[in-house]
């Protein structure tokens, strides 16, 4: 009698089944929650920019909005995955280089390349297609700072003097570059980032003091030599007094603290906010993003949008205890200050907790720069995830 075999099914080979063995243990060490939340956070940002450029007059305008902003997800979805799909390893390998091409994106927006918007030279205009290379800034900065602080000389435990030197460094040029724009929110970021991972590096605390000493004596210096411009000093004055100028320099900040009210506590309903179909927040599809959730969702809606964002932060910071390199590590808790001091400060600015930056809402706010190196920073900690020996036995 011969045995029976189905003539349907080939048998697999060696190489197959090697090759499913390896897919299955990469699917079940991608961290799905992480996933999970940053796209359910997309899709809530795509329908906000819908919302909040609809006009009944002309909806072709929210279209076109909506139609770039989903190409602009899509390129930083495609972006994110390759990062994440490739050994950690390979981008520490390529910082110094992905570094010196950040800077020089800087470079290029002072040239005729160089476009201003809102009052900041922070934009490369290219046919008709424009990048903020301070985004990407952010990214360089997280893989530069780890290289430097993440990797101790033999017989060392922590960063030596020498390597906090070389990391202030390299926070010097993009951050004196930035501040020349002038661009103060994205400075601010990448102060926040590099405090964040120097104060995980292991540095002694003399220099995480010591630089917070020197930030508060350069912030005491700018407000008494007046080295603010007038539309900065009026954003920081309209903090703590924001009905001072209600129609002039407290004109934002007082109609996003109006929106958000409004909502209530279920919301108005989508499209259906005064506020936002009145256009009475200005740049309310980018920067004040959170005020069309406050009203349209209501403040249910916006508690929602916060516990995903922190949901977000959580499984970042969960990566980074995680890992066994000091490298991964710090490059985790990089994203992971990135992620919390800007979502911090753009939602503050619109509860009057905080001044008016220009920073986008992180996974929320139209743009195409910002999703895109925000989609890279998640793609790290997925490749860290995924290949950093910590999780072998997780």
């Amino acid at each position: 009698m011969t045995a029976y075999t189905s003539p349907h099914v080939a048998p697999a080979t060696w190489r197959e089944v090697v090759g499913r063995v390896f897919a299955v243990g990469v699917r079940r060490r991608v961290d799905w929650v992480l996933v999970a939340a940053v796209l359910v956070l997309s899709a809530v940002g795509s329908l906000l920019v819908w919302t909040s450029t609809h006009t009944p007059e002309d909806p072709a305008v929210a279209a076109g909005y909506v139609q770039r902003h989903l190409v602009h997800l899509g390129m930083a979805v495609l972006c994110g995955a390759l990062v994440a799909s490739v050994d950690y390893r390979a981008p520490r390998a390529y910082a110094p280089v992905v570094y010196l091409l950040s800077l020089a994106g800087l470079a290029l927006v002072f040239t005729p390349l160089g476009e201003v918007v809102n009052g900041s030279r922070g934009w490369i205009s290219v046919a008709g297609l424009q990048a903020q290379p301070a985004e990407f800034v952010k990214v360089a900065l997280i893989l530069a700072t780890a290289m430097l602080l993440g990797e101790p000389r033999d017989g060392e435990h922590a960063p030596t003097t020498r390597d906090v030197v070389f990391a202030l460094a390299a926070l010097a040029s993009p951050m004196v570059m930035v501040l020349v724009q002038p661009d103060l929110g994205s400075s601010l970021v990448l102060g926040a980032i590099f405090l964040g991972m120097l104060s995980m590096s292991g540095a002694p605390v003399r220099w995480i003091a010591g630089l917070l000493g020197c930030g508060l004596v350069a912030v005491l210096c700018v407000w008494w030599f007046d080295l603010l411009q007038d539309y900065q000093l009026a954003r920081v004055t309209t903090l703590f007094d924001p009905t001072a100028d209600p129609q002039g320099r407290g004109y934002n900040a007082n109609q996003a603290i109006i929106a958000v009210g409004s909502g209530g506590f279920e919301g108005t309903g989508l499209f259906q906010g005064e506020q936002t179909s009145g256009r009475f927040v200005p740049e309310q599809h980018t920067d004040f993003i959170f005020t069309v959730a406050a009203e349209e969702l209501g403040f249910i809606g916006g508690v929602l949008i916060i516990a995903l964002l922190t949901l977000v932060i959580w499984r970042v910071l969960r990566v980074a205890a995680g890992c066994e390199q000091p490298y991964a590590r710090l490059v985790c808790v990089g994203v992971a200050t990135w992620l919390t001091f800007q979502g911090f400060v753009n939602i503050g600015m619109t509860l009057g907790v905080a001044p008016i930056t220009g920073l986008p809402l992180p996974f929320l706010s139209y743009g195409g720069t910002a999703t895109i190196a925000t989609m890279v920073a998640i793609g790290l900690v997925l490749a860290i995830h995924a290949r950093d020996r910590g999780f072998e036995h997780a």
